[in-house]
């Protein structure tokens, strides 16, 4: 609903990885480079590690939009804790490989034959595997095994591995020699710097339609980076949450008092989910969980704070609501009248 309060085209900050939103910051632009290297050599494994929130699926959404798809056949599988059978035929749905439910050795003929007659169509089948961390060792020994297969000499068949941290760890293991020596490219995302943490809200914001309107006080940018730690999906989760915010106080102006608001918030939810202390929490007393270990007037302390903040939260969805009921009674009225004048 902040869209409209904002006159935004649409929601600048959304979870889900739209590559319009594709912000090229200087980590981002070197995994791309690290990844069309890779694609000039044409063989073995890519590797693009990052920490969870990192851009990771953003990045190869955005690879994928710019590649040449009459000379490559592109095949995405996201993955979970799969066998290596699994593995192979998730592989090859991939790429529209049908198979009948054969045995592994007949599965794999198959496929190798239909990877070695698109080679002779003129494409090499990439296959980019999303969350990677999560494939057995097995698995990826049968997927190296897939980028030993040439036609008259050229390679035809090439990973790129994207995941999460302990993906590095399984690979450069002492038992993974064989695939560790297909490797060509690898390379770390690393979080947004404060620069550009600022550059990547306004981006996103200028590409929903953003021409000024709220205004972002001095500091505010400074405040996101510092409970963000640059991660874009944590950005993108806080700055929804502060237009919202903006929203329901009817806001023109974001300042830090507004950000320190709804990260208290955000704080506060994550407490009641978990359970735990949040040591970044600002007042020491409201900070204390409940617990026996505080003494009487320490939880009471505690516990009105909570009701308080679970009071004001009930205040802005009341708002929202109210809101939410008069737009639709104005899209009623407006649509009435368009009726009554046919």
């Amino acid at each position: 609903m902040y869209d409209g309060f904002y006159n935004l085209t649409q929601k600048p900050f959304q979870l889900s990885a739209d590559p319009d939103f594709f912000f090229q910051s200087s980590v981002h632009k070197r995994a791309l480079a690290y990844m069309h290297y890779g694609l000039t050599q044409g063989e073995g494994f890519v590797l693009v590690i990052g920490s969870p929130g990192t851009g990771k699926t953003m990045l190869v959404k955005s690879l994928i939009k710019n590649l040449n798809k009459d000379k490559l056949l592109i095949g995405v599988m996201m993955t979970s804790q799969v066998g290596p059978e699994d593995t192979l035929r998730m592989a090859a749905s991939t790429f529209g490989f049908t198979f009948s439910l054969t045995d592994k050795a007949s599965l794999l003929s198959g496929f190798e034959k239909f990877i070695v007659e698109k080679a002779r169509e003129g494409r090499r089948l990439l296959l980019i595997v999303d969350e990677a961390q999560n494939l057995p060792k097995q698995s990826l020994e049968e997927l190296r095994m897939l980028t030993n297969l040439d036609v008259n000499g050229n390679p035809v068949f090439q990973v790129f591995l994207v995941g999460q941290t302990e993906l590095k760890r399984t690979i450069y293991a002492a038992d993974m020699e064989q695939l560790k020596q297909r490797i060509v490219s690898t390379f770390q995302l690393d979080p947004l710097d404060l620069e550009e943490t600022k550059e990547y809200i306004l981006f996103r914001l200028q590409t929903a339609g953003w021409r000024g309107t709220p205004e972002f006080a001095p500091g505010v940018f400074d405040s996101i980076h510092e409970f963000t730690g640059g991660i874009p999906r944590r950005i993108n989760s806080l700055c929804d949450r502060l237009l919202l915010f903006g929203y329901l106080e009817e806001l023109a102006l974001l300042n830090e008092e507004a950000v320190r608001k709804v990260i208290v918030e955000v704080k506060e939810e994550m407490l009641l989910e978990s359970g735990e202390e949040d040591a970044h929490l600002p007042s020491s007393t409201s900070s204390r969980i409940l617990n026996a270990d505080a003494s009487f007037e320490q939880r009471l302390d505690r516990l009105e704070t909570i009701v308080e903040n679970l009071r004001n939260n009930v205040s802005k969805e009341k708002a929202l609501l109210r809101k939410a009921i008069l737009l639709q009674l104005d899209m009623d009225s407006v649509y009435g009248e368009t009726t009554d004048s046919q």
